[in-house]
């Protein structure tokens, strides 16, 4: 028999355990009611800040972008310098080093051997001219290789293309003689400086001409270069020698604007000659085009040394030359192979690499083209010389920025 404290323990803890039970009912009751309703109220004020979102849709939600920090992008970048150089071959990195220390060094010796020339006693302009297209067979006697290694035949020529070669080779010589009269009456800095206008000349008639797009950077670049030369233009009476008058230092003023906007104009008129005529950019096609257009530019100097008898007065030029007659022919003979060194050298970086390259180390000689003329030609660099030297190169660097950009949307 059951006693009566034992019915009452049972009867409590059957008391309990269904008091237990309707708890957990209720709760789990008023959980799902209040899910519910949170759910509802979320979707109502989800629908009244975005108005646009349909029924059923939910909207995502967007985590804010970590902050990366200079040693995260240092390390990015040296990621990608890593992958940019075991993408290529050893033999093409050694090419574009020698190609870009060619540009940065061939170039500015041309134009310290140019004026050194003029300095030591030299005074004809045609025959300056004259060497910076008498090494036209180095480039050919390169160019032979690639036809070798690439398996290609020479581009035959027609009508066409023949006088488009002889119309840039005559502009490449009277471009030349420009230059001439420019490093005659100019120091080498200061050229140097007025010569890099022919950016501005080039973009401005690639943009005519070949209808090459132009952004803000590179109006900037326009404005800012032409600054620059204006900067030059009021130091004229501190960048001036001695034995040259005023009219001269005009004139060498005017004749190197005239002579980069020619140079401009000659690049794109090269330009349009690839689109229209050839229809490829090949490496051995770009020294097809130096070879001829140099070739033709030589025989336009050439009938211009006989006619004005500049050979023969070559003659009484090496012997009054400071330092003799060796002296005289080494200035003339290494005039004509640094330039053509110079050619060579831009003609493969812009193969190789791009145009932004290119641009970038066109803007890194300038400064070492004035800086070598001051410690070895003892060029005047006067205040203003020194503010125009920085502002061509911020406008050289806007118009990279811009080419850059450029080449970045259209691939």
């Amino acid at each position: 028999p059951i006693s009566i404290p034992c019915v009452r323990t049972l009867i409590c803890e059957r008391e309990h355990k269904l008091h237990d039970q309707n708890c957990r009912q209720r709760y789990s009751l008023s959980s799902v009611f209040s899910h519910s309703f949170d759910s509802q109220t979320h979707t109502e004020a989800v629908f009244m800040l975005h108005p646009l979102l349909k029924p059923g849709e939910r909207m995502e939600e967007v985590s804010p972008n970590p902050s990366v920090s200079v040693w995260n992008r240092i390390s990015t970048y040296r990621t990608m310098a890593r992958e940019a150089y075991e993408s290529k071959p050893i033999s093409y990195w050694i090419l574009l080093l020698l190609s870009s220390g060619a540009m940065l060094v061939a170039f500015p010796a041309s134009s310290l051997l140019s004026r050194l020339y003029y300095a030591n006693g030299g005074e004809s302009k045609w025959i300056i001219s004259w060497v910076a297209v008498v090494g036209w067979p180095l480039t050919a006697i390169i160019l032979i290789p690639t036809y070798i290694f690439s398996r290609t035949f020479p581009t035959p020529l027609n009508f066409k293309l023949t006088l488009s070669y002889i119309g840039l080779g005559f502009l490449s010589g009277a471009d030349n003689l420009m230059y001439a009269y420019a490093y005659a009456y100019l120091p080498a800095s200061t050229a140097s400086l007025l010569a890099s206008s022919s950016l501005v000349f080039s973009a401005i008639f690639g943009h005519l001409i070949v209808k090459n797009k132009i952004n803000a950077s590179t109006i900037n670049a326009i404005v800012i270069i032409t600054a620059a030369m204006a900067i030059i233009a009021l130091d004229s009476s501190s960048d001036r020698y001695g034995n040259v008058s005023d009219h001269q230092y005009i004139m060498g003023f005017v004749w190197d604007i005239l002579g980069s906007a020619l140079h401009g104009l000659i690049f794109a008129l090269s330009e349009l000659v690839f689109v229209k005529l050839l229809g490829r950019r090949s490496f051995h096609v770009v020294l097809e085009q130096q070879v001829m257009v140099s070739f033709f530019g030589f025989v336009f100097t050439t009938i211009g040394l006989i006619v004005n008898r500049d050979f023969q007065g070559m003659a009484s030029e090496a012997k009054s030359f400071k330092g003799g007659k060796a002296s005289y022919y080494l200035v003339l003979i290494w005039s004509a192979i640094t330039f053509q060194l110079g050619i060579l050298g831009g003609t493969a970086v812009l193969f190789l690499s791009s145009t932004v390259l290119a641009g970038v180390l066109n803007a890194v000689r300038v400064p070492l083209t004035s800086i070598a003329a001051v410690i070895l030609l003892h060029d005047p660099m006067s205040g203003f010389k020194i503010l125009s030297l920085i502002v061509t190169f911020w406008g050289f660097a806007s118009y990279i920025y811009g080419n850059y950009s450029l080449s970045k949307d259209s691939s």
